[in-house]
């Protein structure tokens, strides 16, 4: 029998599995990779008897290693919050999916575990960028305000180390890092305990946001912006938790953050955010392009092609207008 853990690199996926191995630890292996990097399932080889966890990753995007998984006989929890597509009825499939604008993977692991490790819930939340959501659960938990601000700045710090074209381009490897988390029950005591860890992320996110903050907008409305970022590592690396800083800057205005491709490989990296104040609309503009999911509040497409960019950002325009 094996155990395999396949989630996403960002700060949602990694703490929604921290709590999960903090409860049931296992010796799995890992599959993960950059944000962006959806598909994974298409790497797991299961068998029967085995066990796949999947966190925070599209199950519609992922339909063929679902069935194939379970056709040979493995067991699969399967937790996430992004459109799913159709969920298949299948005795050896526990499917925990919500797809509403204000819950996380995160939190959907934290409920099924019934607030085991809700520290780590909440510091997923915040990453994600549901700060209401974190709040509420904060509260409900007692956690005092000095705390929250370490949860939310280590979330914000996570989740931006999950972007970029290349897992060469983060700081660190989704894996690597969970590795780093897993031991602490806790995310105060990762702080304390592997202040290399904070360090590095924070200075990084600091230089990059300082440079994204000098950039203007290529489209700009009451309703909508667009920002298109040069070709640069540092702008992969931030064009999330840039997209959701402008997204808390304006509320109730959309944000496109678009980035071209590394390595030649032609195209863009698009980032949406619906308005905060209204946080729908951004899977359905996303998916009308190859390669474009995600949910209600946020979504992207991971390679717009060049000739499709005005196309986009007309149609950006016409979704928020």
């Amino acid at each position: 029998m094996a155990d395999y853990d396949v989630f996403n690199g960002d700060a949602d996926g990694l703490c929604a599995l921290v709590q999960l191995r903090l409860v049931e630890p296992r010796a799995a292996t890992l599959v993960t990779g950059i944000k962006r990097d959806i598909e994974l399932l298409e790497r797991v080889d299961a068998r029967a008897g085995d066990r796949v966890t999947v966190l925070d990753v599209s199950m519609e995007k992922n339909q063929a290693g679902l069935r194939r998984a379970l056709d040979a006989g493995a067991s699969v929890l399967y937790v996430d919050h992004h459109v799913a597509g159709e969920i298949p009825e299948h005795a050896q499939l526990t499917a925990i999916i919500d797809e509403s604008a204000s819950t996380c993977t995160s939190l959907l692991v934290d409920a099924h575990l019934g607030g085991a490790y809700h520290l780590w819930a909440i510091t997923g939340a915040f990453g994600d960028n549901l700060q209401s959501s974190a709040h509420a659960l904060a509260e409900r938990h007692g956690v005092a305000e000095p705390v929250l601000r370490q949860l939310d700045t280590l979330g914000v710090y996570l989740n931006y180390n999950g972007y970029g074209s290349h897992l060469d381009e983060l700081h660190f490897r989704p894996d690597e890092l969970f590795e780093k988390l897993r031991p602490y029950s806790s995310p105060l005591e990762l702080i304390a305990a592997e202040p290399r860890v904070f360090d590095k992320l924070e200075q990084g996110y600091r230089e990059d946001m300082a440079l994204a903050a000098a950039l203007s907008p290529a489209r700009v409305s009451e309703s909508s912006a667009a920002y298109l970022l040069p070709d640069a590592a540092w702008c992969r690396r931030c064009s999330g938790v840039f997209g959701n800083a402008l997204s808390n800057d304006n509320p109730r205005r959309a944000h496109a953050v678009i980035t071209p491709r590394a390595g030649g490989e032609g195209g863009y990296a698009v980032s949406v955010r619906a308005p905060k104040s209204t946080p729908r609309g951004a899977a359905e503009l996303c998916k009308q392009f190859p390669s474009g999911g995600g949910r209600a509040g946020a979504a992207g497409i991971n390679a717009l092609p060049e000739d499709q960019l005005e196309h986009f950002l007309a149609a950006f325009a016409a979704q928020y207008s």
